[in-house]
This record gives structure tokens, C-alpha cells and sequence, in this order.
């Protein structure tokens, strides 16, 4: 997945009348080129950006918006917590508590959960994508859903929270059919109808016949995300059937 394009206008809104060329070189030229430029994601340019800042003692509103670009670039709330409890010691305690102050207030509303997920995100290159709510029904535990592409081959990349897992379902096929999965990040499962589970991990690939009964889903320790692809055949439907109970999960050991 590209990194998004970062973009600044507030030099120019700012200070566009009184020194346009400060406003230039400010959106431009540290915005818009060295922001951008490859090496470094724009989430590990937010953590040097706010430990630089702390370090110099810049804990105003300069560091406020900082951190809430951080923020916005993936900075997770665990990720800040570490990084101004190390930049304590070389920095200064007093420039960590400003900067705690700040950071609280930011990363307030961001739960235990949305953290961890935003962990798992930096993890793998494919976007994690919205809450999977169309399918939700036939999900035991939460998942989300991103489609990669809808041509020629059409696939998606599917996240499940820990323990999450899909029911027991077929694809269904006269012709072709069936479904490949390419393990991407965490841990996960994937199982048939008669066979022992099998683990995933990354790089791992599971080709599913069509009309084979089956279920995958993460480990109960670990996020987990494959890719779906959705191999062409004639008379294609999925049948969804019933759940992998909690019993039966809980049996399942890595070997």
C-alpha cells in the first residue's frame, strides 16, 4: 500500500501575507518534499519530529499539532507513552510531563482496542479497512474488510481480531471455484471438514477446493490477516453454515 501524500497549507494561511516565502519553503519545501520523501514513513518522521521537539523544550502549540499529526499518521497511544517516557531521561522531566499533558488529551478517546489495532496496521503493507458488517452475521468475534482489487481475480484483504473466526461455509462451484489465502500478519487457522486444524502464519498459503466445507480465522493470542482470492468458475455461490463454537476453538493447540 503507498504511503499517502502528505500536504500543508498552514504556512500560507498562517503567513502566507507577511512572509510568503518562509510559507513556501514551510509547505513545499519540509511539508511537501522531505515529508514525502522515501526512507522513512511518515509515522517514524512524526515520532523523530516530536522527539526533537521535546528535546529542544518546544512543548506549546507547535508540539500539540505534532503530536496530533502523529496521531493521524498511525502513532499509536502506547507507541507515544514509550517514546516520552524514554525521552524523559535525556530530554528532561519537566519536557515530558509538558509533553504528556498534550499527548493525554490527544490520544484520550483511543481505546485499548483501536491501539492494538493500529499496532497490527503497521504490520503489513495492505490496508486493515472498514468493520466487516456485511458479513458480520456469519463472523464469531469482530473482523474487517478491504478490497484489493476487483479485477481479473478479484481478492480482499480480511483482519480478524483475536479469536475471531468465520462459520463453517463452502464455496460452491459446477466448475473452477474455490477461494485461495495468503497469510499476510499474526496467526491464525484455517481448517476442513475432517482434517486437523492448520496454523498460519505469514507467507502461508491455503488453496481451498470448491465444495469443501471449512472455517479460518486468528489465533486466540494474535490478529490475524490474509489475503482472499476468489478463483473464477461456473455457477459459483457461498453457503454459510454453522458457527465454530467456543468448545471446539478452545481445543485447538499449535503444535
Amino acid at each position: 500500500m503507498a504511503q499517502k501524500k502528505i500536504t500543508q497549507t498552514a504556512g500560507q494561511t498562517q503567513l502566507g501575507d507577511l512572509a510568503p516565502k518562509f510559507a513556501e519553503l514551510n509547505d513545499d519545501v519540509l511539508f511537501g518534499e522531505v515529508w514525502n520523501r522515501p526512507g522513512l514513513s511518515a509515522h517514524d518522521r512524526s515520532m523523530v519530529t516530536v522527539a526533537t521537539l521535546v528535546g529542544k523544550g518546544i512543548i506549546d502549540s507547535s508540539l500539540s499539532h505534532h503530536l496530533q499529526f502523529a496521531k493521524s499518521n498511525g502513532v499509536t497511544r502506547t507507541e507515544i507513552s514509550e517514546t516520552l517516557t524514554h525521552i524523559a531521561f535525556y530530554a528532561g522531566w519537566p519536557n515530558a510531563w509538558g509533553a504528556f499533558r498534550l499527548a493525554k488529551d490527544i490520544w484520550r478517546d483511543e481505546t485499548t482496542n483501536e491501539d492494538a489495532k493500529a499496532a497490527f496496521q503497521h504490520e503489513m503493507i495492505f490496508p486493515i479497512g472498514e468493520p466487516n458488517t456485511e458479513y458480520a452475521k456469519y463472523f464469531k468475534g469482530k473482523s474487517y474488510l478491504a478490497r484489493v482489487s476487483a479485477s481479473q481475480i478479484p481478492f480482499s484483504n480480511v483482519t480478524f481480531e483475536p479469536r475471531c473466526r468465520n462459520n463453517w461455509h463452502i464455496h460452491h462451484a459446477t466448475k473452477g471455484g474455490g477461494q485461495t489465502l495468503v497469510c499476510v500478519a499474526g496467526r491464525g487457522w484455517y481448517q476442513e471438514e475432517g482434517k486437523p486444524a492448520r496454523m498460519m502464519k505469514p507467507g502461508d498459503v491455503v488453496h481451498i477446493p470448491a465444495n469443501v466445507k471449512h472455517w479460518h480465522g486468528a489465533a486466540s493470542d494474535s490478529w490475524f490477516a490474509h489475503l482472499a482470492f476468489e478463483i473464477p468458475g461456473e455457477n459459483t455461490s457461498n453457503e454459510w453454515l454453522e458457527e465454530m463454537t467456543d468448545q471446539e476453538y478452545d481445543k485447538l493447540k499449535w503444535e
